[in-house]
């Protein structure tokens, strides 16, 4: 991942602007350690902070077309660039960047290009010739993305809070699957798949055409110069993202620059069933392991730098973020600088284990198609923010614009969780993937239930946290809550902690409403916390907060007023005997 900052149409032509400009792009350093660069022209000033993954000799920016007449400044990465290259032969590219494409599409096409683009990308676009511009985000935001006002009439442009927020009086996330255009003065959406209508598909599930849909999301993602290596954490995602990539890395360039022995990577306390599964994984793919083990007091002592680098107080995000961040410093002083990793099948296939609970097919796919317009504030914003805080690149195949239209157009009604039935949450992916003659991966990790990544990593992970927030907001506090926090009260100790350093490096109104709030269940949206009556007045993100489904949920109990750690459902953890019926594979 790179950064950017962009200052469009500012009063101020000055060197004084220029030094200011290059001072707050360097708050984005971490996220392009490799080079950087600043375009001026007139009062609009475009800056890189470049990580190197595509051509690291020759593909600094910002990048430019045959005249130097359009100017573009990228954060991302385009899959399909050679492809693009070859219907763009009028033209010559300066570089071997992936991102070189953008400037020549926009000659070719104005702004009707970025769909075109099959990729994780957030870019700014200057035309000199008439001082127009044009701001774009992928399909889901993968990339993360803010846009600010200044009083002078200006729009900022920075892939994080920290390169706007003292600058600007007003900014806000730059919404997935759109972009702004100077000419038209406003947003204009790009990106509308027939699933975000949320209309009820009814494609008959294919397990083969899934298979090969994804396996293709994950070997267009091996296109790299530099060393890399996949996150495995020993569940049905990552293990998956494992598996493809050691089966079809051979054959790429890739390999043959940096060798066909895959590097997977791990982190956990000592003992957590992340550590034991990727561990099995690891062992079965042959991949070169390298497990890191952290302590509760080693990620609380990185709270206040992991909010700082992620820029949100949701609680969720933060105890996955920790960990992840953790890890990403390990990765990085080995020389790695991108990974592959598992976000978003739980959005697309109900994999949470809240979705045990969901009453139809119907709601089962609104939620889905709710979560997935959801993960840029989420899992996205974790994945990205976390790794970038090193210098370090995630790609995210389960996020893909094409696995993603097969995977929502299948009829939902096999994606449900049919305990009687042998199907349990992700069922259709796991069918996908379950192959006798060339297996994927052992049955029992095939089938190995959810765990989201902040208790996989180790269960006294979270209660550690709760106790040290605990140790530092008391019940007065808590009293008070609603009224030194308006907007999005915290309503436990642990979130109030959150909030309060949050604020301290992010004091701006506009901050605190960049992030999201509602009631959540084993990370739900607000609207599925309806589907259980008990759910309502007891709310806790964690997965093992699904009592009756996840195998080590949390002993029920009666929170107090005061901490509101909450219980939820029932008291008797189920074990799932698992089956495979009804579907068959032909190769």
């Amino acid at each position: 991942m790179c950064g950017i900052l962009a200052v469009l149409g500012c009063s101020d032509d000055s060197q004084a602007k220029r030094v200011r400009v290059l001072e707050l792009s360097r708050r984005l350093k971490h996220r392009g350690p490799d080079w950087s660069g600043l375009y001026q022209h007139g009062d609009c000033y475009l800056a890189h902070q470049r990580l190197a993954i595509i051509d690291p000799a020759s593909g600094d920016q910002p990048l430019f077309n045959e005249d130097k007449s359009i100017v573009v400044t990228v954060n991302g990465e385009i899959y399909n660039h050679e492809d693009l290259r070859k219907r763009l032969t009028n033209h010559t590219f300066r570089t071997g960047s992936d991102c070189d494409v953008i400037a020549h599409l926009y000659e070719e096409y104005g702004d009707n290009f970025v769909d075109m683009l099959d990729g994780m990308f957030s870019f700014v676009l200057l035309d000199t010739r008439d001082n127009s511009f044009i701001v774009a985000r992928d399909a889901i935001g993968i990339t993360s993305l803010y846009i600010g006002w200044g009083l002078d009439g200006s729009i900022w442009i920075s892939s994080e809070l920290k390169g706007l927020n003292d600058d600007c009086e007003h900014f806000e996330c730059f919404p997935p699957g759109h972009l702004y255009s100077s000419k038209l003065g406003g947003l204009k959406q790009w990106y509308n798949p027939l699933w975000f209508s949320e209309a009820i598909p009814s494609t008959p599930y294919d397990p083969l055409v899934l298979r090969r849909a994804f396996e293709n999301a994950v070997i267009k993602r091996l296109m790299t110069d530099v060393p890399f290596g996949v996150l495995l954490s020993g569940g049905l995602d990552s293990s998956l993202v494992a598996s493809i990539t050691a089966r079809h890395l051979a054959g790429t360039k890739a390999a043959k620059q940096w060798g066909t022995q895959l590097h997977s990577f791990c982190v956990g306390l000592e003992g957590s069933p992340d550590l034991k599964a990727a561990k099995e994984v690891s062992d079965y793919l042959g991949t070169v392991h390298h497990e890191f083990h952290f302590t509760v007091q080693d990620g609380i002592d990185a709270i206040e730098e992991v909010i700082y680098h992620i820029e949100t107080y949701d609680v969720t995000t933060i105890r996955a973020s920790t960990p992840m961040f953790l890890m990403a410093r390990k990765i990085k002083s080995l020389g790695v600088k991108m990974v592959i990793s598992g976000e978003g099948s739980d959005e697309i296939f109900g994999g949470y284990l809240y979705f045990h609970k969901a009453p139809n097919k119907e709601e089962f796919h609104q939620e889905t198609c709710r979560k997935i317009k959801a993960l840029h504030q989420y899992d996205c914003l974790r994945a990205n923010k976390s790794t970038s805080a090193w210098g370090l690149e995630a790609r995210v195949p389960f996020l893909d614009k094409e696995f993603i239209n097969v995977a929502m157009a299948i009829d939902p009604e096999w994606k449900m969780i049919k305990k009687g039935e042998g199907r349990i949450e992700k069922w259709v992916l796991r069918k996908a993937f379950d192959d006798e003659e060339r297996p994927y991966l052992p049955k029992h990790i095939l089938y190995r239930q959810k765990e989201q990544f902040s208790d996989g990593v180790g269960y006294s992970w979270i209660d550690g946290l709760k106790a040290h927030a605990a140790q530092h907001v008391n019940d007065k506090m808590m009293l008070n809550a609603e009224r030194i926090y308006p907007h999005n009260t915290p309503i436990t100790k642990e979130a109030y902690y959150y909030r309060m350093i949050f604020e301290r490096f992010f004091p701006q109104n506009s901050a605190r409403l960049s992030v999201p709030g509602g009631a959540s269940i084993a990370c739900s949206t607000a609207k599925a916390v309806e589907w259980d009556a008990t759910w309502s007045t007891n709310l806790d993100p964690s997965g093992r907060a699904a009592l009756g489904v996840h195998v080590s949920a949390y002993d029920n109990q009666v929170p107090s007023a005061s901490n509101s750690i909450p219980e939820i459902i029932g008291n008797v953890p189920l074990k799932m005997e698992v089956s495979t019926p009804g579907v068959a594979i032909q190769s």
